[in-house]
C-alpha cells in the first residue's frame, strides 16, 4: 500500500519532476554553449541548479507530508541541494578539486535515493527503469568525478553538461510517464462515475 501511495504522490507531482529535468537540460546546454567559461562561472551555474533542485525536492516533501508518510529522503535530497547551492554561492572561488568532489558527492547521494525509489516502485509502475537509470547515471557520474578529479576544466565542463542533459531528459520522460498515469486514472474515474 505504501508503494501505491508513493506512486500516486509522484504522479500528482509529475510537473515538478519534469521541471527538475528541464532545469538539468538547461544547465547542460548552457555548459555546452559556453565551454570556455571558468570554473567559477560553472560553479555558479551548478549552484543555481543544485539550489533549485533542492527547493523542488523540499516542495515535494512538503506536499507529501500530508499523508503522514516518510518524507525524510526527499527532505535530505532537498537539504543537500540547497546546501550545495548556498555553499557554491558563498565560496565561488573554491578550488576546482573541491568543487568536483562536492558535485561528485551530491550526484552519488541523489543517485542512490533514485535507485532506491525505483526498486520500491518496480511493481507499481511500468518503465520505472527511467527513475533507476537516472539514479544509476548519477552514481556513475559521481564515481567518475571521484576517480579522476584532476581532469582538465574543459573535460569537466563537457562531462557535467552531458550528465545534466541525460539526467534531465530522463526526468522529463519520467514526468510525462507519470502524467499518463494521472490521465488514465482521471478517465477511469469519469467512466466509473
Amino acid at each position: 500500500m505504501e508503494h501505491r501511495h508513493l506512486l500516486d504522490h509522484l504522479a500528482k507531482n509529475w510537473g515538478w519532476i519534469a521541471l527538475r529535468g528541464a532545469a538539468g537540460v538547461i544547465f547542460g546546454v548552457l555548459a555546452i554553449v559556453w565551454p570556455g567559461i571558468t570554473l567559477v562561472v560553472l560553479a555558479l551555474f551548478f549552484g543555481a541548479y543544485a539550489f533549485m533542485d533542492g527547493v523542488f525536492a523540499l516542495v515535494a516533501a512538503y506536499r507529501r507530508r500530508e499523508g503522514h508518510k516518510a518524507v525524510w529522503p526527499l527532505v535530505l535530497v532537498g537539504v543537500l541541494g540547497v546546501a550545495a547551492g548556498v555553499a557554491t554561492f558563498l565560496w565561488p572561488g573554491m578550488t576546482a578539486l573541491a568543487l568536483l568532489l562536492f558535485i561528485a558527492v551530491w550526484a552519488l547521494s541523489i543517485g542512490i535515493f533514485q535507485i532506491a525509489a525505483a526498486i520500491r516502485l518496480r511493481k507499481e509502475i511500468d518503465n520505472e527503469w527511467l527513475l533507476g537509470a537516472s539514479g544509476a547515471l548519477s552514481v556513475l557520474f559521481g564515481a567518475l568525478m571521484i576517480a579522476s578529479p584532476g581532469a582538465g576544466a574543459l573535460a569537466v565542463v563537457w562531462m557535467i553538461a552531458a550528465y545534466s542533459i541525460l539526467f534531465g531528459v530522463m526526468l522529463i520522460a519520467l514526468g510525462f510517464r507519470l502524467k499518463k498515469l494521472v490521465n488514465r486514472a482521471e478517465l477511469q474515474g469519469r467512466s466509473g462515475a
